[in-house]
């Protein structure tokens, strides 16, 4: 528990993919590796027709990148490899061929709102703004950002990377990030339980090439997010995102 933790389960044709990690959910890289393996292994399991995808807790849903991480990264090859991590999640969230649902029980940052965007389908308590912070941080939400501005259009995108600031769970759901918004956390559970046992109970096939048509147009993707690990990087080992970051690490 001290390091956190991916689990994963299947019920009744419904896969659970679950991570958690002490510091408010926050993801250092063994949690991504996890986490990318999880979800494809749940994709390849004949067993599961849906998936859900949800971090533990009552306090927020993914704090982002793991700062004791970052700070840590000395050369370029490191920086990379890191932020492929959220590409793998990314990638693995893509070419799963089942539908992945995620339900939102608190505030989602940076990398977080990458992996939220990537699913399916989304739903969140009302309680769970989102920010992009990496600008803040003298980065960019580079590796994450095709996956939100797909999901939310390029407008919502650029404005959401470009002023750092919060953005309420309304407007997240205005703008297609979320599909519906609970007042409660068993809410919030009660509706990611009836629409997966629904889903369950679907075609594969069908729901398989309905996950092809929701995301056709990113076939370049394997590519493309390596390009955009690579920037992060190089910015990663800035002087100024060195003590951005550590400004609020130390906060």
């Amino acid at each position: 528990m001290a390091e956190g933790y991916v689990s994963s389960t299947i019920d009744n044709r419904i896969a659970v993919v679950e991570f958690y990690h002490p510091k408010k959910n926050s993801l250092p890289g063994v949690i991504l590796a996890k986490l990318a393996a999880e979800i494809q292994s749940a994709g390849e399991t004949p067993e599961a027709r849906v998936v859900v995808l949800r971090s533990s807790g009552d306090g927020p849903f993914c704090a982002g990148a793991s700062f004791d991480e970052l700070v840590s990264i000395q050369n370029f090859e490191q920086g990379t490899e890191f932020f492929m991590g959220f590409a793998r999640v990314i990638l693995a969230m893509k070419k799963c061929p089942k539908f992945i649902i995620c339900a939102v029980q608190g505030k989602v940052v940076g990398g977080g709102v990458g992996i939220v965007s990537a699913a399916d389908y989304t739903l969140a308590v009302e309680t769970a703004s989102i920010k992009l912070s990496e600008l803040a941080l003298g980065i960019g939400p580079f590796v994450v950002g095709p996956a939100i501005e797909r999901k939310i259009g390029t407008g919502a995108f650029t404005a959401l990377a470009t002023d750092t600031g919060w953005r309420d769970a309304h407007w997240a759901t205005k703008h297609g990030m979320y599909a519906d918004l609970l007042p409660t956390r068993e809410a919030l559970n009660a509706a990611v339980e009836s629409l997966s046992q629904k889903l369950a109970k679907s075609s594969p096939e069908a729901m398989a090439l309905l996950k092809k048509v929701y995301w056709e147009g990113t076939e370049n993707w394997d590519a493309l997010l390596k390009e955009r690990a690579e920037m992060s990087g190089r910015l990663v080992l800035s002087e100024y995102t060195r003590e951005a970051i550590a400004a609020f690490k130390n906060r």
